[in-house]
């Protein structure tokens, strides 16, 4: 089943939830750019009003259903963080209930996010766990709110790419965006085909957490059975959606990372941006540098910054290695 909709649903969404948002910046940095001897633009979803992209696809959802006359009084999700900080943030706007369930290794920083906002935040053991009992929740009063699979929810966070589009000058040849449920780059897909369709669209995951790569490759979605450990908490899901999974394929290449380097890139976009970057997308870079090393002409490349909320924890792990050392090269 094809779930793809109509790419005009992105600059719908962009109008119906910009009045709430920050139009968040594009940046670049001269010395990554001499470093490498392309161009490359950050668009920074991190400096967002919840620290993340993810409040867009929230936000575009639940006033599609407060225009339909239909907003619910309770809304309940599963998240690793960024779409439960989310939730909570449009959750008090709008005035309704929000209940988030957490795994219990979602980073510190999130969980209080997300409780700051006023949702009712309820820790499980695993992500599998998180999962089922919202469902459960679901069939019982609470209106459900999938991460990703809706169409509501990747129209909005397909403006995150629309904006930056905007933004930029004239097309990209690439564009970057990591990949967890695939809301991201789902969304991508419908902002570039429609203002830049011959921008190519790349996804990058952590070779840890691979279920997106393997689905495509195999074509047919693969799960994992427990969360994955990496580093990028935001990407540790245990599969995508048959609705993401339309979009996934349509995609030019994925790129996988390891561990290594995500914490590599983590550690420099930080130190060059002067901004806050999630390890979930500072992985972009090692997705970037590899295509970067077959081109034969300068390239200019978008990527997609979709959050920061870092967990100080993580802060004081990066600064163990001097990952600074590296220069940066292809």
């Amino acid at each position: 089943m094809n779930f793809i909709q109509n790419p005009k649903e992105v600059p719908a969404a962009h109008s119906r939830i910009g009045p709430y948002l920050h139009k968040t910046p594009l940046m670049y940095s001269t010395a990554l750019n001499d470093m490498l001897g392309h161009e490359i633009f950050f668009k920074i979803d991190s400096l967002q009003k919840t620290g993340a992209f993810k409040v867009r696809g929230v936000l575009n959802h639940l006033l599609v259903l407060k225009e339909q006359q239909s907003l619910p009084k309770k809304v309940v999700a599963y998240s690793t963080g960024n779409h439960g900080i989310g939730l909570g943030w449009v959750a008090r706007e709008l005035g309704i209930q929000a209940r988030i369930y957490l795994p219990q290794n979602t980073s510190s920083v999130k969980q209080q996010a997300a409780r700051y906002y006023g949702a009712e935040v309820i820790y499980t053991s695993t992500r599998q766990e998180a999962e089922e009992k919202t469902k459960i929740d679901g069939a019982n009063g609470f209106y459900y709110l999938h991460p990703s699979d809706s169409d509501y929810t990747i129209a909005g966070a397909g403006t995150i790419c629309y904006e930056a589009l905007q933004q930029l000058d004239s097309s990209p040849d690439a564009i970057f965006g990591a990949c967890g449920g695939g809301g991201l780059l789902s969304g991508a897909y419908l902002a570039k085909e429609l203002t830049s369709p011959t921008s190519l669209l790349f996804g990058c995951e952590p070779l840890n957490a691979n279920d997106a790569f393997l689905s495509v490759r195999q074509d047919s979605i693969y799960r994992f059975g427990q969360s994955p450990e990496t580093v990028a908490d935001g990407l540790r899901t245990l599969s995508i959606s048959e609705r993401t999974f339309s979009y996934l394929k349509k995609l030019d290449d994925f790129f996988l990372v390891d561990e290594y380097s995500i914490y590599y890139w983590t550690s420099w976009l930080i130190h060059l941006l002067k901004v806050v970057c999630e390890p979930s997308c500072a992985l972009n870079m090692a997705g970037v540098t590899q295509w970067l090393k077959k081109q034969e002409r300068p390239k200019k490349v978008l990527v997609l910054i979709s959050g920061g909320n870092i967990d100080p924890a993580l802060y004081r792990e990066l600064w163990k290695e001097d990952y600074l050392l590296t220069i940066p090269g292809l």
